[in-house]
C-alpha cells in the first residue's frame, strides 16, 4: 500500500523518543513532514536529518512540523537526537506498520542485493490531513530543501 496525493493520509499513533505517544490528530491544522529513515546515526540518515534541523525555522515559519520515523527504539532515537542536536520528534516503529501504510517499507535493492527493509520516503501533509505531496524514493543529500521548497510553493509563501 502506499499514499495518494489528494487523498486523508493514514492515521498513526507512535512513541516519540521520550516515550509519548504521538499521533497524526496532534498536529490537526498544521503542516507535517513525515519522513522514513532505515538507520539512526547511520551516514545518509545522518545527513538527511541534519539537513532537515538546519531548515526547521524555516519549516517553523510554515507553520510546518517536522517527524522522522524509522524501527530504531526510543532510546537509539535519544542518543541520534543527543549526538546531532536533531531538532525534531523521532518516531518508532518497530513493527512497520506506519511504514507499509505509508508504502515506506518493502523490497528494496542495496549493492545488487534484494531485502525487505525501510525505504527511504517522505510525505508532506495538508493541515486538513491530506497527502500534498509524496517522494517515494529519497536520496539523503539536499532533500530536506527540496520538501522546505516544496511546502513553501504549497502554502502560498
Amino acid at each position: 500500500m502506499a499514499v495518494e496525493i489528494g487523498k486523508a493520509a493514514p492515521a498513526f499513533a507512535l512513541e516519540d523518543q521520550d516515550g509519548t505517544r504521538t499521533s497524526l490528530a496532534d498536529f490537526a491544522g498544521r503542516w507535517v513532514v513525515l519522513y522514513f529513515y532505515p538507520k539512526d546515526d547511520t551516514p545518509g540518515c545522518t545527513t538527511e536529518a541534519c539537513q532537515f534541523t538546519a531548515w526547521i525555522e524555516s519549516f517553523s515559519k510554515l507553520d510546518a512540523v517536522v517527524l522522522g520515523c524509522s524501527a530504531d527504539s526510543a532510546a537509539s532515537h535519544r542518543k541520534f537526537i543527543a549526538k546531532y542536536r536533531l531538532a525534531f520528534k523521532l518516531l518508532s516503529d518497530p513493527e512497520h506498520a506506519i511504514m507499509k501504510a505509508y508504502g515506506a517499507w518493502g523490497e528494496k535493492v542495496m549493492y545488487g542485493k534484494k531485502s525487505e527493509g525501510v525505504i527511504r520516503s517522505t510525505v508532506l501533509i495538508d493541515p486538513g490531513g491530506v497527502v500534498a505531496a509524496h517522494w517515494p524514493k529519497v536520496k539523503a543529500e539536499g532533500h530536506a530543501d527540496a520538501v522546505r521548497a516544496r511546502l513553501a510553493e504549497l502554502a502560498g509563501r
